[in-house]
């Protein structure tokens, strides 16, 4: 790309971070919240390592979804890189959908997988703000031993967590789809859930179920690997 562009392009950038770093300061200090401010350059080739390093001593990363209809490419990159290689939860907000954060409803997509297991570990504290907590599974019609959702039900308990367990139809379309129609059908506030994904030649690659999430979400979602 020809110098002159990528130095324009390298201004925006600055200046739209100056602007939220603004934006993140006025809003800290009205709601009395001690804070840091830190700008991260990005180094060449939109490589998220320096992020990544902020990241890793947090206890919560917090992310704007990217937007699809704007093709956000770096947004996309750090929001998988933050996910599969910083070792801490992420939240992800929407860019459409409630202005107010609440956790009043939280709805826990679970699988049994690893990762659903760390996700749920790593929202423990964020779950203590919730009044209602819905143990979502899936039917895609595997069979399983004993009664599905069970074991994860007295996990929670023992932490203190009373859950209703549901059992979803299997979709006509994607498992994604069944997620988000119950979060609307049922006035979930937030979600947390595994992130699942693999590596391609050092390329980060999305699964189904947590790209289709992660493209259509109308609430935030808790994400780990």
């Amino acid at each position: 790309m020809p110098a002159d562009y990528l130095e324009q392009a390298r201004q925006q950038s600055e200046e739209d971070a100056q602007a939220a770093l603004k934006d993140f300061k006025e809003t800290a200090a009205c709601n009395g919240v001690n804070f840091e401010s830190r700008m991260v350059q990005m180094a060449g080739g939109g490589a998220a390592d320096p992020f990544i390093a902020q990241c890793r001593l947090s206890d919560l990363i917090v992310m704007g979804q990217y937007d699809p209809q704007r093709r956000d490419a770096i947004g996309e990159v750090l929001i998988e890189a933050a996910l599969f290689d910083s070792g801490v939860p992420v939240m992800i907000v929407p860019y459409a959908g409630k202005s107010k954060f609440s956790a009043e409803h939280v709805m826990i997509a679970w699988d049994g997988s690893a990762t659903a297991v760390h996700a749920i570990r790593l929202s423990l504290s964020l779950l203590q703000l919730a009044d209602k907590i819905s143990v979502v599974m899936v039917d895609r019609c595997q069979k399983q031993d004993g009664e599905p959702g069970a074991e994860v039900a007295t996990y929670l308990s023992r932490h203190g967590f009373k859950v209703n367990v549901e059992m979803i139809a299997s979709p006509d379309t994607s498992v994604s789809d069944a997620l988000r129609n119950f979060v609307s059908d049922n006035g979930v506030d937030m979600v947390v859930m595994g992130g699942y994904g693999h590596s391609r030649m050092r390329e980060f690659v999305l699964g189904g179920a947590t790209y289709g999430m992660l493209k259509s979400m109308t609430v935030p979602m808790v994400m780990a690997h």
